[in-house]
């Protein structure tokens, strides 16, 4: 996988292109996180620093000057080190980053509290993420105090500073050409690997088990992490909605929830699917996943350019409410079942996210307190479900401790959508046959 420079060049020049005149763009990389004493979890790149620059080392910050002629973007990074390297591998280096990365100019980290005060000074506006970690803003803030400090010799210190991630985060939010594609990669890595779990799973094994699967799939195909933690959760464990504990054992009769997904070139796959352990639905599992699928396949239908965003989830919440009606699991009629919300003891989540860099990526939900509308190039998830708590003694016992999710990512479409997640099975059918060796 090689990173399109050229089109990262083309997200900075529009990015300034929004920006106020005379202002300037601040980003600091991600700093590392311990995981224990010495030791820290695997590095990942912000996914604002990596989407402005494709640059995957810390201790690096990017400013963007709009309008400076000596160059509108500034990188500042770890210099060539060789006893750096021997322990933690190579580094760019400023002049190779300038160079491959098509930054105009770059610059040791080391020289960032002399060189940036300078490239404040004049501007009106500072752009940057606050309040998101105090130390880069405690820097934000020193290297504007230099610029004040000089104010009697008539140098000009910036009087606003403006939140980046507004502008930021819609252009992140209609994904390019190039973007879907890794999003398609990703999702078909996962697709895989819900598969795979799907045909080693059987009462007697250990979720963790079916986890090392997934992992096993991600990166024997590149990805070299989950989006996130995954979900295998068996019989009850399927009614936490953010169970990832995975250790306990698969019993005959369970359902088996799998919520997993990797990232592939820094952008997510979110996947879920819901089978039985011993390769069969039983008639009540049936009965509620099929409810589920309905909502699925039509909440999907729903997504296309021009909808509000919400309209998918209403769709949803109208199927599931039906459903949980004609099982006599809540009373009706429908309209008077939806008004008072009588699905949430059974449905409590709304029926999707954005998806992208991120699993839960960035982008707003309203525009001025309204709905926005879906455009092509956004990629949100479509994930109702039903769960049905242990302890809940207003429906009958049969029915006690089913969770069930259904999950796709859903590209909008100049006519439509398209589903990233259609290579994994879910009619109840199609995983019964897979399951028993026919697909």
């Amino acid at each position: 996988m090689t990173v399109d420079y050229r089109e990262i060049k083309r997200r900075r020049k529009e990015l300034m292109a929004h920006m106020e005149p005379d202002s300037i763009a601040i980003l600091a990389a991600a700093t590392p996180k311990t995981r224990n004493n010495d030791a820290d979890y695997p590095y990942r790149q912000s996914s604002d620093f990596f989407y402005l620059t494709g640059f995957t080392e810390q201790d690096a910050v990017l400013a963007l000057i709009p309008g400076r002629k000596q160059g509108e973007t500034v990188l500042f990074c770890q210099e060539k080190d060789k006893l750096k390297e021997l322990w933690n591998g190579v580094l760019m280096g400023p002049q190779q980053a300038s160079e491959e990365l098509l930054i105009d100019d770059a610059f040791p980290i080391s020289d960032v509290n002399d060189i940036l005060p300078g490239l404040i000074e004049g501007r009106e506006r500072v752009y940057y993420s606050m309040g998101k970690d105090p130390q880069f803003d405690q820097q934000v803030m020193d290297w504007v105090n230099v610029v004040r400090s000089h104010k009697r010799q008539g140098i000009h210190p910036p009087g606003e500073f403006l939140v980046l991630d507004h502008l930021l985060h819609e252009q992140r939010l209609v994904k390019s050409s190039k973007e879907i594609k890794l999003m398609e990669k990703a999702a078909k890595i996962s697709a895989r690997a819900h598969k795979r779990a799907m045909k080693f799973c059987k009462p007697g094994v250990y979720e963790y088990q079916l986890e090392a699967e997934l992992l096993h799939e991600f990166y024997r195909n590149g990805s070299r992490f989950p989006a996130y933690n995954s979900i295998v959760a068996a019989g009850e464990n399927a009614c936490i909605l953010h169970y990832d504990t995975n250790n306990q054992i698969i019993k005959e009769g369970d359902l088996v929830l799998i919520d997993a997904g990797c990232e592939y070139g820094h952008y997510a796959s979110d996947i879920t699917r819901t089978f039985p352990a011993s390769g069969t639905f039983s008639a009540e599992q049936r009965a509620i996943y099929d409810i589920v699928l309905k909502a699925n396949l039509a909440a999907i239908d729903a997504v296309k350019p021009g909808v509000a965003y919400d309209e998918p989830h209403n769709v949803s919440v109208k199927t599931i409410t039906a459903g949980l009606i004609r099982l006599g699991l809540i009373e009706g009629p429908l309209s008077q079942a939806m008004k008072k919300e009588a699905y949430r003891d059974f449905y409590m989540h709304r029926v999707g996210h954005w998806l992208g860099m991120d699993v839960h990526d960035v982008g707003d939900y309203r525009i001025d307190g309204n709905w926005r509308l879906l455009e092509p190039g956004m990629v949100t998830t479509i994930e109702p479900g039903i769960y049905i708590a242990p302890d809940n003694r207003k429906v009958a016992r049969k029915w006690r401790g089913i969770g069930i999710r259904i999950e796709d990512d859903v590209l909008v479409t100049r006519t439509g959508n398209k589903v990233l997640s259609r290579d994994v099975p879910k009619d109840a059918d199609e995983i019964e046959a897979l399951m028993a060796g026919k697909h």
